[in-house]
């Protein structure tokens, strides 16, 4: 009989743009058929873009542990919550030298096997208009339409206030 294989899914986004200089939230959640484990363990590494060798970003096992050497130590700290399948990193101050990919993988005893997240980064000297100044403009736009509205409220009822005081004093006028 052959038994189902047990594997861990880990989920990440394909690419992301961060501009340089800023921290980026580099996401990665992971789903397993068997029950978190003790033994859980978490490795993030990372593949510059000319294809050299891979280098340790992360390491999580029952706890964090911080890099003592290399181009990520004091730039990655943990932002992960492992009950809720969560074991995302930080990275501080993205350089140029950061654009590459990011590995992340999920090993949870006995589920070893299973998909490595990828992300690819680009970091940028400036967010493009499509995404910063899109922004920018709609919640511009929305903050100018609520001024509008308001300003259209009180006005029509500063108009029912005047026609309701005209009312009154013609109907005092009548007795």
């Amino acid at each position: 009989a052959l038994w189902p294989a047990a594997a861990v899914e880990v989920y990440t986004s394909k690419e992301v743009d961060a501009v340089n200089g800023t921290n980026l939230r580099l996401k990665c959640t992971f789903s397993s058929s068997s029950p978190i484990s003790q033994h859980l363990s978490v490795t993030w590494n990372f593949q510059p873009e000319d294809l050299s060798s891979h280098e340790p970003v992360f390491y999580y096992l029952k706890e964090p542990y911080k890099l003592s050497a290399g181009r990520f130590k004091e730039r990655v700290t943990w932002d992960g919550n492992i009950e809720r399948n969560d074991v995302s990193i930080v990275i501080w101050n993205l350089q140029p030298t950061d654009n590459g990919t990011f590995t992340c993988q999920v090993k949870n005893p006995p589920d070893v096997d299973g998909t490595i997240g990828e992300v690819r980064l680009r970091v940028v000297q400036k967010v493009h208009f499509s995404e910063i100044h899109f922004l920018a403009v709609a919640i511009g736009s929305a903050c100018v339409l609520m001024i509008i509205v308001v300003t259209v409220v009180i006005i029509c009822r500063h108009h029912q206030k005047k026609a309701q005081e005209k009312r009154i004093k013609v109907a005092d006028t009548e007795l």
